[in-house]
């Protein structure tokens, strides 16, 4: 019996130290499990810590490889010029510019700013008008592009129609130079006046070799014309202006025919210095201005008081 219950004990001490065995063994395993979990998720973290930061570093490479803090200055008239610049902007900054529009109200200081190298650019003038600055000045601008032209036209002021001009009318025209011929291009063209045989874009009004109707011809720096057309009978404005005004072509008395001699070399361009028409900032500039969306934007929001020469 003492034999019995020895080996009843053995047998028991066997199973329990099997058992322990067994523990043991179970929570070795889940406690190294337990660890290489940790260890995947730490690893899984890091890795993307190092994506997150990889691709910042990628973006950030991507703006400096593209430019895309390089601002471009660029001098306009309000309307429509700096309205068309910015509705290239979106399409700059694909380009990788950010484009910084100075507005100015008159036709000197954007030249002169440029010259000074305080604008990159300007965008509110047509060629001859600038080549006749620049023989004035002794400045060096030179067109990178030609972008739109604008239609001259003769509106109403105290006299409701061409037809109806009296004896002695008073008609406002800009002063200056290249614009004043363009003036008086139109008005030959609608039967008031007739310029010297072979006039061209240097006529002045000594030039006119008849005027039936002994049309007083007032001459009025071309911004400030719209603001004196109840002053007088009608009044001959460049395109910018009128639209900054609120005039309309479809309310003009006369506009310029799209073939005439003004409307084909009268076309507005983006002003640089010298040597400097080929910068790559400058082409990306012109591109966006001759792309489709601001095409359409011209032809949408002007409705034929801007014409795209792209």
């Amino acid at each position: 019996m003492r034999r019995k219950l020895c080996v009843i004990a053995a047998a028991a001490l066997l199973v329990g130290s099997l058992a322990g065995c067994s523990g043991g063994s179970d929570n070795g395993k889940t406690a190294t499990g337990a660890a290489e979990t940790t260890a995947a998720e730490t690893k899984a973290e890091e890795t993307k810590g190092e994506d997150a930061a990889s691709k910042e570093e990628t973006e950030a490479a991507k703006k400096e490889a593209s430019g895309e803090l390089k601002k471009i200055v660029v001098g306009a008239s309000p309307a429509p010029h700096a309205e068309i610049l910015k509705a290239a902007q979106e399409v700059l900054a694909e380009k990788g510019y950010e484009l910084d529009i100075k507005e100015y109200v008159d036709y000197i200081q954007p030249n002169l700013a440029l010259e000074s190298g305080d604008l990159d650019a300007n965008y509110f003038q047509h060629l001859p008008y600038l080549e006749s600055f620049n023989e004035e000045n002794k400045t060096k601008l030179v067109s990178a592009g030609a972008i739109h032209y604008e239609p001259f036209g003769i509106y109403a002021g105290k006299t409701a129609s061409l037809e109806e001009l009296a004896d002695g009318a008073r008609v406002a025209v800009p002063n200056d130079t290249s614009n004043e011929a363009r003036a008086l291009l139109l008005l030959e063209a609608q039967g008031l006046i007739k310029l010297k045989e072979g006039a061209d874009l240097t006529v002045t009004k000594n030039d006119i070799v008849e005027n039936p109707k002994n049309l007083d011809l007032y001459e009025v720096e071309a911004a400030q014309i719209p603001r004196i057309v109840e002053d007088v009978d009608i009044a001959v404005i460049n395109g910018n202006y009128a639209i900054e005004a609120g005039f309309k072509v479809s309310e003009a008395l006369a506009v310029e025919d799209s073939a005439s001699i003004a409307a084909t070399t009268y076309g507005n361009v983006v002003a640089v210095q010298e040597g400097r028409e080929n910068d790559e900032a400058i082409q990306a500039l012109i591109e966006a201005l001759t792309s489709d969306e601001v095409k359409k934007f011209m032809e949408e929001k002007y409705e034929g008081a801007v014409v795209p020469l792209f």
